[in-house]
């Protein structure tokens, strides 16, 4: 094929698309039977917009001037000609005229496989592929008979590439795993292409999220590469927040098996997800146990090994190896003196010298009288207990002594209201997967860069990137705040706590300064109800009858626990039972009726409900019990606040660590001590006079509804007020050091 003209081609570059067209005009007159010409000045008029003019001047001299051989030979010069000015415009960024090109050259020959792969990755970028683009369903199924990846029939695979990891970043990802399951015969790379899918299913997993999708493309991943434990344990992880309790066991025991021989850092996390999945199934209660001995032990060897060269993965996963330890048992000293282990373990495997940062910090600004800003980081920023919970200290604050701002873990890339709202009320926002990556430092950079004089952490051992954000000290005074108990992260000054909810002796175990709020750690103005969906006639429950309700996660299941509920339902006459939580169902179905027949209790006065439509509607659905029955070790914490919102009486055994005491605190908060249980007896002992006695139910009800008006637990602004004291007195001590 012969080459451009020079000095069109210079035009060409130049875009002056008139100069280069004469000048093959002028070479068509002297050479009318020199074809090539006629193909680079149809393209040139095609350049100007002169679609029909450029048709006609390819179209005529080639059928007029040809025999059948001839015009097969000119229109693959043609078409090589077109395709080349594609990719040259689509190396400068104009798609349009790259997939006017293509457009054109697949009028011409529809089975280039090349192009239309350009014509798919074009409309990618120019964002207008949807699964009807006939084009690409065509090209999907090339690609999936069974000649191509076996005939002789040569294409550009990079392209092929570039498409796929182009549609991996395509919202609303169209046909995304019909074409990849297309491209596996291709692939030749087979870690970069597990990586890329694994990148995109992380977005779609936590990020937007599109659980079913993230998953999908996993389980192409393992079709590869069963063995792949990342791919593995993010798929376990995918599984976790769906209603596929099985699939998450039979993944996550798969991660044990393979690492059974592996390190005791790469052994440590498998078996968490195993302990996870097994706790969110219910029904693998003992052998949660079993795998809860197994962490223990993992971890404990761990600490003693003090390994000081850690990936920041490895890091930033041992910071949750603990996690579920207060789910499983009440034993505040030694469970925390293992966090504390494990937190000391992860900052010295982080490269930050606390000394270096406290005396960078001291070159600020220290001055008491100015405006503090104030730093709130979490996932939990949105529709959220914590989100709930939360928003009223962000709303009462006193913007004349404090800047807000917020800094959003795995923004949620879906509308979100709440989250939104957050937004609304922030001086200032970094949202991670937005303006930035989810990268530690990345985001310990940007707060310290801020200058934040207190960051305050709402989700302490709940999201490990939040931990190891905090781990880089990036302002100089660091607390943790409701999300749950403290991290034990050395670089974390104060923990927020009140005199109920952790006592005295608590700080003796605590790395972290314990510093108690005057009355209360949390409280809301209130909650939203809307109209209830449930009516006591649609559970085919007596009017008369007693019904007690327990709303809880399957985390939260403890087996001792549902034994006392149901020592309480035998020993109440027409009582029912109503059970609701996320978690595998049908499990907590099982292990319910199989518990209420070992404790000589009727299955049939249970009852288990699914999910209400809302917040709202699940608080007014709470109106049908007459008795809560609170969960142990782990109490509820939003589920007990809109208990007693609702105005019902509740039953909680206390414990010895902060998740055992969260109800305690709260119903203190409102008034109420009928209920607090100090022992498994007493929990039982309240729970069955609060089913006999409908005048006990009935004082506690309207002291309840009397609280919202004087309860420290309903007045958010107060709170603030304490809370922003508790910030001063705290930067006052920062100063005075």
């Amino acid at each position: 094929m012969r080459q451009w003209q020079p000095q069109a081609y210079n035009y060409l570059l130049e875009a002056n698309y008139s100069s280069a067209a004469n000048i093959y005009e002028q070479l068509i007159g002297d050479e009318p039977e020199n074809i090539t010409y006629y193909f680079y000045l149809g393209l040139l008029q095609l350049l100007q917009g002169q679609e029909t003019e450029a048709q006609f001047t390819w179209m005529t001299c080639i059928t007029e001037q040809a025999s059948t051989t001839q015009i097969e030979i000119w229109t693959s010069e043609l078409i090589a000609i077109l395709y080349t000015e594609a990719e040259r415009q689509r190396a400068s960024s104009d798609y349009q005229t790259a997939l006017l090109l293509c457009q054109h050259i697949h009028e011409i020959d529809d089975s280039n496989f090349d192009n239309s792969l350009m014509l798919v990755w074009l409309s990618i970028e120019l964002q207008t592929l949807d699964e009807e683009n006939p084009i690409f369903i065509e090209l999907i199924e090339n690609l999936t008979s069974e000649g191509l990846s076996t005939s002789p029939v040569k294409f550009n695979h990079d392209l092929l590439w570039e498409v796929l990891v182009s549609l991996l970043k395509y919202e609303p990802y169209p046909l995304l795993i019909e074409f990849t399951e297309a491209c596996l015969p291709f692939v030749t790379d087979l870690d970069g292409f597990v990586t890329s899918l694994v990148n995109t299913s992380i977005h779609l997993c936590y990020f937007k999220p599109r659980l079913e999708l993230a998953i999908s493309l996993l389980e192409v991943c393992l079709r590869l590469s069963p063995e792949h434990l990342e791919v593995l344990q993010l798929l376990s992880s995918c599984y976790h927040q769906t209603i596929h309790h099985n699939r998450e066991v039979e993944i996550a025991t798969r991660c044990c098996q393979l690492s059974a021989n592996l390190s005791l850092i790469e052994q440590f996390f498998p078996n968490a997800l195993l302990l996870r999945a097994l706790l969110n199934h219910t029904g693998g209660r003992q052998e949660a146990m079993l795998t809860f001995a197994k962490q223990e032990a993992l971890v404990s060897s761990l600490i003693a090994a003090k390994p000081t060269d850690l990936s920041q993965t490895m890091v930033n996963r041992l910071y949750t190896a603990f996690y579920f330890a207060p789910y499983i048992r009440d034993e505040a000293k030694l469970n925390r003196l293992l966090q504390n282990q494990v937190a000391q373990l992860c900052q010295n495997n982080t490269k930050v010298d606390l000394t270096a940062q406290m005396q960078e910090f001291s070159q600020r600004d220290r001055t008491s009288s100015r405006k503090l800003r104030i730093g709130y980081i979490s996932h939990c920023m949105a529709t959220h207990s914590v989100g709930w919970l939360a928003r009223w200290l962000i709303s009462h604050h006193d913007r004349e002594q404090f800047e807000i701002y917020g800094y959003f873990q795995i923004y949620r890339q879906n509308p979100d209201t709440l989250q939104s709202w957050y937004e609304s009320q922030m001086d200032k926002i970094y949202r991670t997967g937005v303006d930035g990556s989810n990268d530690c430092d990345e985001l310990a950079a940007r707060i310290s860069q801020d200058q934040i004089d207190i960051l305050i952490d709402l989700d302490s051992i709940t999201l490990d990137s939040t931990c190891g954000v905090m781990a880089r000290k990036s302002a100089p005074i660091q607390v943790t705040w409701l999300g749950s108990d403290a991290s034990g992260i050395p670089a974390i000054d104060y923990f927020i706590a009140d005199p109920y909810v952790l006592p005295e002796s608590a700080q003796e175990y605590y790395s972290e300064k314990i510093w108690r709020l005057p009355q209360t750690y949390i409280a809301v103005d209130g909650f939203e109800v809307d109209v209830p969906s449930l009516r006591r006639d649609q559970l085919d429950i007596p009017a008369d009858a007693v019904v007690y309700l327990s709303a809880q996660r399957g985390y939260k299941r403890h087996i001792d626990t549902m034994r006392w509920q149901m020592q309480i339902i035998k020993s109440v006459p027409n009582s029912y039972f109503l059970i609701k939580g996320i978690g595998d169902q049908d499990a907590t179905k099982d292990l319910f009726t199989q518990t209420a027949i070992e404790e000589g209790v009727d299955p049939d006065c249970l009852r288990f409900l699914g999910a209400a439509a809302s917040e709202a509607i699940h608080r007014a659905n709470l109106g049908i019990a007459d008795v809560v029955l609170d969960t142990y070790p782990y109490n509820g914490a939003t589920t007990t606040m809109e208990t007693l919102w609702m105005c019902i009486p509740m039953v909680t055994r206390v414990g010895e660590e902060f998740a055992a005491r969260n109800s305690y605190t709260m119903m203190i908060n409102a008034g109420i001590t009928e209920g607090t249980a100090w022992s498994a007896s007493e929990y039982v002992e309240w729970g069955i006079r609060l089913g006999k006695d409908a005048s006990l139910r009935q004082d506690i009800a309207m002291r309840l509804k009397a609280s919202r008006q004087t309860s420290p637990l309903w007045n958010g602004e107060k709170f603030a007020r304490e809370m922003e004291k508790a910030y001063q007195q705290m930067w006052d001590i920062y100063t005075q050091q």
